[in-house]
């Protein structure tokens, strides 16, 4: 208690760190304003010295394992470095200091990045628009689904009711389908881990609104017969919504536009190197085909001869965010692509080489349930040998001791002891080789000290926490943890 006290609970009465200054402002008859929403006694704040607050922030930052800090191998989430070029162009007060509501004459400057930034997605693509109106991955599953309602809604097939979403999906795919009214449709994966094309077959008809994929799929697998299954939906009139949260190893490989996908949504804060995670920021930009163009969301940016202007077409979806989405997101991504250039085009092969590379040095102590080549990630079933007992999560826990962060595990749910994998294009030969040499000495030592794997982590600001009871039961205010 006493050690939680010392980095956690440093309140003392009277304490302070910063003083408002007093301000000569006119009586206003707060009451009137408020009426009874005024608080009648003061809030038991912490009463801390700036110093005292400095130093708690400094040090808890040092406890977390961050992409600053150390190799962040987290499957399915693409954490890739966000140079800090990124972070300088976006703080420019001409972007950080303007106001949404600010006449669009004043802020040509921030259109035309939205306007050359929404071609540059096109053409990565393949796609003939984009709207960057959506805050994240999610948000964007939803808009391109209502984009997809709407034009079936315009075109007389509101019947269609039905989405297919493969086993291998991300859970937010049909979490996002069905908050729309839509039926779910899940088809298994054949034993290689890709659609099953002739389970597909059986479930067509002409209700089906869509079919919700990301190439490659959750396993780090190329989907070989994607032209196959593009031709089948759209031979029952239906339309393919492309996952982008898979997009990192198709850079410089191959384009959703081009494999017949008609809306995708792409994760600015994974593929384009923008600041991921801690619930934000994200943007999730929709793009569709051209025959689509009309029912993106606005408002809508559009280049009249030298002007920019915002456009509202009356047969948009609508409104899914306020003004020009997240957008110093926006500028984050915008200034990566200027920056890569035409160096973009080895992202994708980077990431998949680096990702075959750790498959192919593990493989022989870790089980691969799938042993294929891969592209930007993978799946290990836990170990090869079990005998002693050490599960994923041992592994995880034992991983922080070494100052890396644990991959992602039990997910995707197709296997028990599911490790997924992916170093992005970021990283160089010299830290790959290191995570590679420690997780072999996990799996020796799985084998010859299990218990210091099962007892892990040993280094970290905590031990093994209970994680069960810390998920519900959150001591979440300050004054809790000392009752």
């Amino acid at each position: 208690m006493t050690y939680n006290r010392m980095i956690f609970e440093l309140s003392s009465s009277g304490r302070v760190g910063y003083a408002l200054p007093v301000q000569d402002l006119p009586d206003v008859n707060i009451d009137a304003l408020l009426n009874t929403s005024l608080r009648k006694e003061t809030p038991a704040l912490p009463e801390v010295s700036e110093l005292d607050v400095i130093r708690h922030y400094t040090l808890v930052s040092q406890k977390n394992i961050g992409i600053e800090s150390g190799f962040y191998p987290l499957g399915s989430c693409t954490m890739k470095y966000n140079p800090k070029i990124n972070d300088q162009m976006a703080s420019l007060e001409g972007f950080a200091g303007i106001h949404p509501l600010q006449p669009v004459s004043t802020v040509q400057g921030l259109l035309q990045m939205y306007d050359e930034l929404s071609s540059a997605l096109s053409e990565i693509s393949g796609m003939g628009g984009f709207s960057l109106n959506s805050f994240a991955g999610a948000h964007g599953e939803l808009t391109g689904l209502m984009i997809m309602k709407a034009y079936h809604d315009a075109t007389g097939q509101g019947h269609r009711k039905k989405v297919i979403v493969p086993d291998s999906a991300h859970g937010t795919n049909p979490a996002s389908a069905m908050i729309l009214g839509y039926d779910i449709i899940t088809i298994k994966s054949t034993t290689d881990g890709i659609v099953n094309v002739e389970e597909l077959k059986k479930v067509l008809s002409t209700d089906v609104a869509g079919i919700m994929l990301t190439n490659p799929n959750t396993v780090g697998l190329f989907e070989k017969d994607i032209l196959t299954i593009s031709k089948l939906i759209h031979d029952v009139g239906g339309l393919l919504y492309y996952d982008g949260a898979n997009l990192n190893p198709m850079l410089g490989v191959a384009r959703p536009g081009d494999m017949g996908f008609d809306i995708m949504h792409i994760n600015l804060h994974k593929t384009f190197s923008t600041p991921h995670g801690g619930g934000g920021p994200g943007s999730g930009p929709v793009g569709v085909v051209k025959k689509l163009v009309p029912y993106l969301p606005y408002p809508r940016v559009i280049k009249q001869g030298e002007t920019y202007t915002l456009e509202k077409l009356p047969t948009s979806m609508g409104r899914v965010g306020g003004f020009y989405g997240n957008f110093l997101v926006e500028v984050r991504a915008y200034t990566y692509i200027r920056t890569l250039g035409e160096h973009l085009m080895n992202v994708g092969p980077t990431a998949i080489l680096n990702a075959n590379y750790i498959q192919a040095s593990l493989k022989d102590v870790y089980k691969l349930p799938i042993a294929k080549y891969c592209m930007h990630e993978f799946v290990f079933n836990g170990l090869l040998d079990q005998t002693t007992g050490i599960k994923t999560l041992d592994i995880a826990k034992r991983s922080l001791d070494f100052g890396i962060h644990a991959p992602t595990i039990y997910f995707p749910m197709l296997f028990d002891q599911s490790i997924m994998i992916e170093p992005t294009e970021v990283e160089s030969k010299e830290t790959i080789d290191q995570f590679i040499r420690i997780f072999r000495q996990i799996a020796d030592e799985a084998k010859t000290n299990p218990t210091i794997i099962k007892e892990a982590p040993h280094h970290t600001p905590v031990g093994r926490l209970d994680e069960v009871t810390a998920a519900r039961t959150p001591i979440l205010t300050y004054l809790a943890s000392l009752k």
